[in-house]
């Protein structure tokens, strides 16, 4: 993937069928093996080739490298208040960023729900007139209808990831729609917290009521919907990613914010099946600032993603609110947990724990089972040492299956929670606490709990704790470059959704993972942009870096969550928790540019060939092996 060297690009798309044609025998052959031709940041193509026939491309004069498909993942009423941009503090925001008015913010996400409220046009100007996007019709996705002066442009790409299954994508079966349109509410969440229009008296069921809005409230949104609802989650194709950077930035976008990343082990930034950097790269050289999330694999160190030095990469904080949940047992002790509770008092209801033999492993949440019938009509307690989603949520669903009527929890302390279907009470308890209440059910003839509904606290004393999740450095890759380089709110993030899933209501829900988080920083950066446009990507993400808070906005220290809990440090957080008062005046920047980062590639010992392939060479192909 390299730089254009046609201005011509009606003549640059015919060479590449020319190429294509060379070795499929016909002009005809060609269109059809053709899936995207890369023509405005970048020049390339992806083609739906067998092994034989890419092998003998990457052998034609002029092409750099031939390469295969790579699939990746998807990985707010208190958050912008907890930054300190509201008008209630006396920084006058509102006033010195102008609300990111004139800034355009495009998203690389699951796609996005139109008639959301927080996308309302009431109050905004023209659309910038160097947009050149477009809002592309599909199922239930009227362009002219669904887009406004807010949502200005809507595309969708999956011709990649249909040809990597070999087949038409079904989007009845998997409940997807093929259109810009948002299934999962993955995108929607993501808008809304960049530059979602204000909402006030917003909650999920009572819980975290608030205004809810984005960062850059006279921002626009551009949707580019290139991941789809399939093998229980999000997938994204490699070549789509790329052609979504392609429109990008032709369209004219500012920013792009990718909640997106690969599994581990990374890739190096000049590998070539390393999509979002190679796309990134290009648009940096275009002077457009790319964030992207730093992954969901924490905590353990060397799990960051996107970690090339022209990403600006993000991790996940708390803030300071948390979901008070009393506990109270049969004897009149109680206690206070974690959760999302939000139906009635349960009451006084006999209490559980999976008990087994000696000779027998000891059955964490996990085991639980659907078979489980002595679960019926009791509250059960479990013990995890996994912070996964998927467990508390796995758990309380055979729990709930099997006739039971609530959860407690126990594991590693974390700030993460998430609520469970149908107001099913899911509590989540430290060991310690969790162990007097095991050791109250031993002692006890019968065993009794009440769990109240959760109410929500705002405010001191509750500190700020880097999410156990949120991937840690240094990078896997390269050691010397920190990663992540700073760090968001991404826990319990309360924003819009796609209110297609029913355990969503009202169209909106709390959401944890550093895809919050990156949204939280691409809407900052939109800001920055707003007022000083002359600013290079290198020299915003140097003004964010170099000016992020140590200690949490109210002075206290920062916390990274972990299997023991430790003071946040650079490979935790970066430079800190992202600060745009201080950002605004940073002072000295480090500036840098696309020559900088190539030789930053020379030092890493990387081949010439290889780099020259990144930065320089006009033509590349992806291939997608059907053999």
């Amino acid at each position: 993937m390299g730089k254009n060297q046609h201005e011509d690009l009606k003549l640059l798309k015919k060479t590449h069928h020319e190429v294509l044609t060379t070795v499929l025998g016909s002009k005809e052959e060609s269109v059809k093996s053709m899936v995207y031709s890369y023509k405005h940041g970048f020049s390339g193509f992806a083609a739906k080739l067998t092994k034989t026939q890419a092998q003998t491309i990457s052998e034609l004069p002029g092409v750099a490298q031939v390469i295969p498909n790579q699939l990746f993942k998807v990985q707010t009423t208190r958050s912008w208040d907890y930054l300190q941009l509201s008008s209630r503090y006396q920084t006058h925001y509102d006033q010195i960023s102008k609300l990111g008015d004139g800034a355009i913010i495009g998203l690389l996400d699951t796609g996005i729900w139109p008639e959301s409220e927080t996308f309302s046009d009431k109050g905004l100007g023209p659309i910038p007139s160097r947009w050149k996007g477009v809002c592309k019709s599909g199922e239930n996705f009227n362009g002219t209808k669904h887009c406004n002066k807010k949502l200005i442009g809507a595309r969708y790409f999956i011709k990649a990831l249909e040809a990597e299954f070999g087949k038409p994508f079904n989007s009845t079966e998997s409940g997807e729609f093929l259109s810009p349109r948002d299934s999962s509410g993955h995108g929607t969440h993501t808008s809304t917290i960049a530059a979602g229009s204000s909402m006030a008296n917003t909650s999920y069921n009572g819980l975290g009521t608030g205004t809810l809005r984005g960062g850059a409230t006279q921002a626009r949104i551009a949707m580019y919907k290139v991941c789809w609802s399939l093998l229980s989650g999000g997938i994204c194709a490699g070549a789509d990613i790329l052609k979504a950077f392609d429109e990008a930035i032709r369209d004219g976008v500012d920013v792009i914010s990718v909640s997106i990343a690969a599994d581990i082990p990374s890739f190096p930034e000049v590998d070539d099946r390393n999509a979002i950097a190679i796309g990134a790269f290009h648009a940096v050289a275009k002077g457009v600032v790319v964030v992207c999330s730093a992954g969901n694999a924490g905590p353990s160190p060397q799990t960051v993603q996107n970690a090339s030095p022209w990403i600006l990469t993000v991790g996940a904080s708390s803030v300071d609110r948390s979901f008070p949940t009393v506990v109270t047992l049969g004897n009149n002790w109680s206690t206070t947990g974690q959760a999302m509770f939000t139906g009635n008092k349960t009451g006084f209801i006999r209490l559980a724990y999976p008990e087994v033999s000696d000779l027998q492993y000891p059955r964490d949440c996990k085991s639980l089972r659907r078979n489980d019938t002595w679960v019926r009509g009791k509250v059960v307690l479990c013990f995890t040492s996994s912070f996964k989603e998927g467990y508390i949520e796995d758990s309380a669903y055979w729990v709930k299956k099997a006739g039971g009527l609530g959860l407690i929890v126990a594991q590693n302390p974390t700030r993460s929670l998430y609520s469970c279907d149908d107001d099913f009470p899911c509590v989540q308890l430290s060991y310690d606490v969790a162990m007097k209440i095991l050791y109250y059910i031993r002692t006890t003839k019968s065993p009794k709990v009440r769990i109240s509904p959760t109410k929500t606290h705002d405010g001191r004393p509750v500190s700020t704790k880097l999410a156990y999740f949120s991937s840690r450095g240094p990078s896997s890759v390269a050691p010397a470059i920190l990663k992540p380089d700073i760090a968001a709110p991404g826990v319990n993030i309360l924003s819009a959704v796609s209110p297609s899933d029913p355990k969503k209501k009202n169209g909106f829900a709390f959401m944890s993972g550093t895809s919050m988080a990156t949204p939280h920083v691409s809407a900052i950066v939109a800001l920055l942009k707003s007022l000083h446009p002359d600013w290079s990507p290198a020299a915003i993400k140097s003004a964010i870096v170099t000016t992020a808070w140590n200690n949490d906005p109210s002075g206290e220290p920062i916390f990274a969550e972990g299997e023991t809990m430790k003071l946040a440090d650079p490979f935790d957080y970066g430079g800190g928790i992202i600060n745009f008062n201080s950002a605004v005046n940073p002072g000295l920047v480090y500036d840098m540019n696309t020559s900088d980062y190539l030789y930053y590639l020379c030092s890493m010992g990387y081949k010439s060939s290889a780099i020259t392939k990144l930065g320089y060479y006009w033509l590349l192909f992806w291939k997608l092996d059907l053999e």
